[in-house]
């Protein structure tokens, strides 16, 4: 049987994406990208010259839509088929009363306007007026949702969001290297596994554990598991703390979570947490799964009472 793939793109000089942006941009992973595919036959991606998928606009932003939508509950294979418009209907039809608080959308509204000086200067001026650790639980948090939902819904351009995205980064770095001390007991090594590129979460962690007198070794994003493996008795850590966005599968977290369990000795604790996690219902043995910055900071408390050396 002959099957034909278009191998180019209707539109040449239309914005197209590759697999990786659509699943960094749109919380969809690669498998269910691949699965819908074959499945329910949209997305439909062209082929590039080396027989790649890339994703036309309209197919990206309908991806958008669909993953705003799931989030709110609906079934993929009950509304998949449906057109754009009809899919941008039912998210409107879903948030007709939903705004960020006045505080937030302050911020928000700075940041459509374009007014860098400004943005930056309400973030660091919510830092001084809040401290750290509420600055990240409170401010960085909200802020992560509605801009989240803004830009899944199309109100938020990609170069807003990258932007946002840079600037929240560089102000929990200052932030975290400004904090007095170097931290104490537990030391707690910070990352995520391949194919995790989302690096606020990691530094959200690591500015918490920071304003808690934690100890922190921050690795990065992305560190292969055998590397992990290889830093604990490297730095003399006690505790892994590993970050899972919803742009990552939860099977692959947990399948990840399992093996690095495997390789660690049982006094080295792992806290795993993230969007990605927040619905999963079983617990792998060994792993301490975090739903929130107060089960961090319990946890945390926890260790000192149960496990730090007797002074």
């Amino acid at each position: 049987m002959i099957t034909t793939t278009n191998t180019a793109p209707a539109d040449p000089g239309a914005a197209t994406y590759n697999i990786a942006a659509v699943e960094r941009d749109t919380g969809l992973s690669k498998d269910t990208l691949r699965v819908w595919e074959r499945r329910y036959g949209f997305p439909a991606p062209d082929r590039d010259q080396h027989h790649e998928r890339v994703y036309p606009q309209a197919q990206f932003e309908k991806l958008r839509l669909l993953r705003l939508l799931i989030d709110y509950g609906h079934r993929p294979g009950k509304i998949i088929n449906q057109s754009a418009e009809a899919l941008a209907r039912l998210v409107a039809e879903r948030t007709p009363g939903q705004s960020p608080p006045a505080e937030i959308a302050v911020i928000i509204d700075l940041l459509l306007r374009h007014d860098t000086e400004g943005f930056r200067n309400a973030l660091l001026q919510a830092l001084m007026k809040q401290g750290l650790l509420h600055f990240v639980a409170e401010t960085v948090t909200a802020l992560n949702h509605w801009i989240g939902e803004a830009w899944l819904a199309g109100k938020v351009a990609i170069f807003d969001e990258h932007l946002y995205s840079e600037h929240i980064q560089n102000i929990l770095r200052n932030s975290i290297i400004a904090q007095p001390g170097r931290g104490s007991a537990p030391r707690v090594l910070l990352t995520s596994l391949p194919g995790e590129k989302h690096r606020i979460g990691l530094l959200m962690v690591e500015a918490v554990l920071t304003a808690e007198g934690a100890a922190c070794v921050a690795l990065g994003a992305e560190t292969p598991i055998i590397d992990i493996k290889n830093a604990v008795p490297a730095y003399d850590v006690d505790v892994v703390a590993l970050s899972f966005s919803s742009a990552f599968t939860q099977s692959a977290a947990l399948t990840g979570l399992v093996e690095l369990r495997e390789l660690l000795s049982g006094n080295i604790e792992i806290w795993g947490g993230g969007g990605a996690l927040l619905r999963a219902r079983k617990t792998p043995q060994g792993v301490l799964l975090l739903r929130s910055f107060d089960d961090m900071r319990y946890a945390l408390e926890r260790w000192r009472i149960e496990r730090a050396p007797a002074t």
